[in-house]
């Protein structure tokens, strides 16, 4: 961006601002830092999101590039996963995507995730590992 600047010198990825230039320098350099952080990290580490599915049924597979999911629908999920995802599939209702796309990552789980929520009265559907979903009580039986 305007106002930032990246040399690379002996291994080591130097971004600066030149405050002259734009106002919100300190915002963009800040930007450009994370940036070019999530890339080395994606390129070296990895990324990785942890779903599951919660429900009597409920199970996921995978057949090459394609995430086949029964989800009490009437007829299975089918995911094309994009290229540089992978999903791994642990248990039956364990999910595991990765990647080196922080950005790409985030954004699959969170599709996959929206095929079928998780409902609060029973907690069936896909949830984040780390998700806690808050329960209803629902309808009491006979209260008068």
């Amino acid at each position: 961006p305007v106002g930032v600047s990246i040399k690379v010198d002996n291994g080591l990825v130097l971004v600066a601002r030149d405050e002259a230039k734009a106002s919100n320098a300190a915002a963009l350099h800040g930007l450009t830092r994370t940036l070019i952080h999530n890339m080395v990290h994606g390129v070296s580490v990895g990324f990785t999101k942890e779903l599951d599915i919660v429900g009597v049924g409920y199970r996921a597979s995978t057949k090459g590039s394609t995430l086949s999911m029964t989800l009490g629908y009437s007829h299975p999920v089918d995911f094309e996963l994009p290229a540089g995802v992978t999903a791994k599939v642990e248990n039956n209702t364990h999910l595991v995507i990765s990647g080196a796309d922080k950005i790409q990552v985030g954004m699959v789980a969170a599709k996959i995730r929206s095929f079928k929520e998780p409902e609060p009265y029973q907690g069936k559907g896909v949830k984040y590992s780390n998700e806690h979903i808050i329960r209803k009580q629902g309808k009491a039986a006979g209260a008068k």
